[in-house]
C-alpha cells in the first residue's frame, strides 16, 4: 500500500488543442517510466481486486501494475497479454472509466488509478524495444477454426485458440485488416500503424489472414464448415441507420460510417497524397451523442471546417461518448446543441444541403434507456444553415450472412442470437459476438465476448459436444 496516498492521477501530456486541430497526429503522449511508475504507485494492490471483475477479459490489474511500480516494464506486458491480445488498442480506446477504473477502490474518496494509461504504457515499452516476443505455443490439435471479421473480437478469438494449439483462419471483407479500429477509429485517437502491428503479432503466432473475402458473397457459411471445424462471426455493426426525415438523400448527407472510412481507412485526410474524395464542409453538423458522433466532429475539424456542431436530442448528462471525448471535442471548439433534434435537411437547387430545420426537446420521464426522454417542444422550430451533414445515430449489422445462411437465427434488427453463456448461436458450430450480437457497443465488450467463445469453441473442438 502507498505511504500516503496522491489523490489525483498522474496527468497525462497532450498536443494543445489550437495544434492539434491541424494535424491528425495521436492527441495524448503517452506517460514516460518516471509518470507510469509514480501513477503506479498509486496502486492499493487490493486483495479482493473489484478492477479484475470490472474487466471484460479478466486481466491480472494489480499484478501488472505492480510489476510496472517496481520498473520491471516486460513483466507487465507479459501479465498483460496472457488475457488481452491488443493492449496498445485497449489502452487507448477502453472505456476505463465505466469498467475497471469506475470500481476501483480508490475511486471511492479519490481519482481511480488511471489503468487505461498504464496498460498503454506498457505496451507502449515493448513496442519501442522491437518486434513482440512469440509465447511458447502447444502442439496443434489438428483443430481448424473460420474466424470472420478482423475487429476486435475476431482477432481475440484467434490469439486465445491459437493458444491453444488450434489452426486459426481469419477472413477479412475489407483490403486492411482490424474493422472498426482502421475504418472507425480516427488516426488521433488509434494510430493504424499500432493496429497492424497487434494484427502481425497474432500473424507471427500462426494465424492466417485473408483479405477481400466477404463471407456471404465469397463463400457463405455452410461452404466454409466443410473445410473449418467451427466458426466464429466477428462481422460487427457497419449498416448505418438513418432518421428517415426529408433531404436526408441531399449530396452532403453522409452516414458516420461512409465518412470515416473514407478519412481513416481510405486516407482521405492524406489527399493528394491518397486521391479519396471527402466533403471539407465549412458549416458541418453531426447528429448523435456517441463516440462515433465526437470521432466525426473531431475529424470535420482537422479537415478544415470553419464550425462544427454536435446535434443531440438530450442534454451533456444524458451523453453516451466517453467523458475524454467530449472533454477534447470541447477544448478543439466543436458547438454542442444541446436537446436539438433535426426534421428536415434543405437543398439548394443543385441537390446539395444548404440548411437544416430543428425542433428543441424537453426531457421528459425515463425511458427503456434509463435515460430521461425527449420531447418535442411545439412551436420551437428554427433553420440554421449547414453544407456538411453526418448522421451518427447509431449503426446495426450488415444483414448478408443471416440471409446466406438459413438456420442462423436473427433478431429483428439483424442481431446474431447467440446464447450468452457460450456465445454459441442456433446453427451448430457457429458462435458469434461483438456487435454482430450486441449492435453498436465497444471494443472491449466484444472482446469479452470473444474470450467467452473461444472458451466454449475450444471445449467443443476437444470434446466434440455441441
Amino acid at each position: 500500500m502507498p505511504e500516503k496516498i496522491i489523490p489525483k492521477k498522474t496527468p497525462m501530456r497532450e498536443q494543445p488543442p489550437k495544434e492539434r486541430i491541424k494535424n491528425f497526429n495521436e492527441v495524448p503522449y503517452g506517460y514516460s517510466p518516471e509518470e507510469a511508475i509514480a501513477e503506479a504507485k498509486r496502486c492499493l494492490q487490493c486483495k479482493k481486486a473489484p478492477c479484475v471483475a470490472g474487466c471484460p477479459v479478466e486481466i491480472d490489474i494489480p499484478g501488472f501494475i505492480k510489476f510496472i511500480a517496481e520498473g520491471d516494464f516486460k513483466s507487465a506486458i507479459r501479465l498483460i497479454k496472457e488475457k488481452n491480445v491488443l493492449p496498445a488498442v485497449c489502452g487507448r480506446v477502453c472505456p476505463q472509466e465505466t469498467q475497471c477504473e469506475q470500481v476501483c477502490t480508490l475511486a471511492k474518496k479519490y481519482e481511480p488509478v488511471a489503468i487505461g494509461r498504464l496498460e498503454r504504457f506498457a505496451a507502449d515499452y515493448e513496442a519501442a524495444q522491437g518486434e513482440a516476443p512469440i509465447p511458447e505455443l502447444p502442439p496443434s490439435t489438428g483443430k481448424k477454426v473460420a474466424v470472420i471479421g478482423s475487429g476486435p473480437g475476431g482477432l481475440t478469438v484467434a490469439g486465445d485458440l491459437i493458444r491453444l494449439g488450434h489452426s486459426v483462419t481469419i477472413f477479412e471483407a475489407l483490403h486492411k485488416p482490424g474493422g472498426v479500429l482502421v475504418y472507425g477509429i480516427p488516426e488521433f485517437r488509434l494510430p493504424k500503424a499500432i493496429v497492424y502491428r497487434e494484427v502481425d503479432y497474432l500473424i507471427r503466432c500462426g494465424v492466417k489472414l485473408v483479405l477481400n473475402f466477404i463471407v456471404g458473397k465469397t463463400a457463405t457459411i455452410d461452404q466454409l464448415l466443410k473445410e473449418f471445424d467451427a466458426v466464429y462471426i466477428g462481422t460487427g455493426a457497419g449498416l448505418p441507420w438513418f432518421m428517415n426525415i426529408p433531404g436526408e438523400n441531399l449530396n452532403g448527407v453522409y452516414s458516420a460510417n461512409e465518412y470515416l472510412t473514407r478519412s481513416n481507412l481510405m486516407k482521405a485526410y492524406l489527399f493528394p497524397e491518397y486521391d479519396t474524395p471527402i466533403a471539407r464542409g465549412k458549416r458541418v453538423a453531426v447528429v448523435g451523442g456517441g463516440n462515433v458522433a465526437m470521432d466525426c466532429a473531431r475529424t470535420a475539424l482537422r479537415l478544415g471546417a470553419e464550425e462544427v456542431h454536435i446535434v443531440y436530442r438530450r442534454s451533456k448528462q444524458e451523453m453516451p461518448a466517453r467523458i475524454e471525448e467530449i472533454h477534447h471535442a470541447e477544448e478543439e471548439g466543436v458547438i454542442f446543441d444541446w436537446l436539438t433534434l433535426p426534421v428536415r435537411y434543405i437543398g439548394d437547387e443543385r441537390g446539395w444541403v444548404k440548411e437544416m430545420e430543428c425542433i428543441k426537446m424537453q426531457l421528459g420521464e425515463p425511458d427503456a434507456s434509463g435515460r430521461r426522454k425527449p420531447i418535442p417542444i411545439e412551436g420551437s422550430n428554427y433553420i440554421t444553415p449547414v453544407d456538411t451533414v453526418i448522421c451518427a445515430i447509431g449503426q446495426g449489422p450488415n444483414p448478408l450472412i443471416p440471409q446466406t445462411t438459413p438456420d442462423l437465427k436473427a433478431g429483428k434488427w439483424g442481431n446474431i442470437e447467440v446464447d450468452k453463456a457460450t456465445m454459441k448461436t442456433s446453427k451448430p458450430k457457429c458462435w458469434a459476438g461483438g456487435d454482430v450480437v450486441r449492435g453498436g457497443a465497444t471494443v472491449i465488450l466484444a472482446m469479452g465476448d470473444a474470450r467467452i467463445a473461444a472458451r466454449s469453441i475450444d471445449e467443443y473442438l476437444r470434446t466434440g459436444v455441441w
